[in-house]
């Protein structure tokens, strides 16, 4: 589990708002008629699960496959959003070339992380036999042992965090602000204008998504 995570709360809510990012992404990957929509949605929901599992530390022997998998994600990404327009791909217009570039980024950023993680808990790893210490001193033992080994390969890790929580923190609110701002512009009596629901629950998403990124970086810039 990432370190400073030490409340089951905290855990349990991230980890119940990327499961619900991620079956969201699922209905929309089996409701879409298009191949690209179906690949997007689906590549989104499996990120959210990979995050999800990181946080219990699940499957750390997959961690390459995960970063293989999401790198290769951050690729397709920028494909798209440098594809030609007659390709028709989902990456149409500045708009749709920008969050595809957007979600590249995430996607990179997510096998960054779990790459910082896994070798978090690699150092980490010789801090098991300090459970077999006396109560009294098992925290201390813990502890210092904590520092001894972590801490050294966490430096560069904290000093690639920051950015990244400050810009996933920025993209948060630039998300609310375009939720309010599509709430803020329908007419009272014109039901014509309201814009579909997909389209609030995908800046919703985007914006829980981004907060959580900008969560798990910070616990990494500590």
């Amino acid at each position: 589990m990432i370190r400073v995570f030490n409340s089951p709360a905290i855990t349990w809510a991230l980890t119940a708002v990327l499961l619900l990012g991620g079956s969201h992404y699922v209905l929309q990957a089996a409701k879409s008629r298009h191949l690209t929509n179906r690949v997007n949605n689906s590549l989104h929901a499996l990120m959210m699960v990979l995050m999800a599992a990181m946080l219990w530390n699940l499957a750390p022997s997959t961690v390459l496959a995960q970063i293989a998998i999401l790198a290769g994600a951050a690729l397709w990404f920028v494909i798209q959003a440098v594809a030609r327009p007659e390709f028709k791909l989902l990456c149409a217009g500045s708009q749709g070339r920008l969050k595809c570039v957007y979600h590249s980024f995430t996607m990179g950023a997510a096998a960054l992380m779990i790459a910082m993680m896994g070798h978090a808990a690699t150092a980490g790893h010789d801090i098991a036999p300090a459970t077999a210490m006396p109560a009294s001193n098992a925290h201390h033992g813990t502890a210092s042992a904590v520092h001894s080994t972590a801490a050294p390969g966490l430096d560069h890790s904290a000093d690639l965090a920051i950015p990244l929580t400050v810009f996933f923190a920025a993209a948060a609110v630039v998300f609310i602000v375009l939720l309010l701002r599509y709430r803020a512009t329908i007419p009272a009596h014109h039901s014509a204008y309201i814009p579909k629901p997909s389209r609030r629950a995908e800046h919703g998403l985007e914006a829980l998504g981004a907060a959580v990124m900008a969560l798990m970086f910070a616990t990494m810039s500590a």
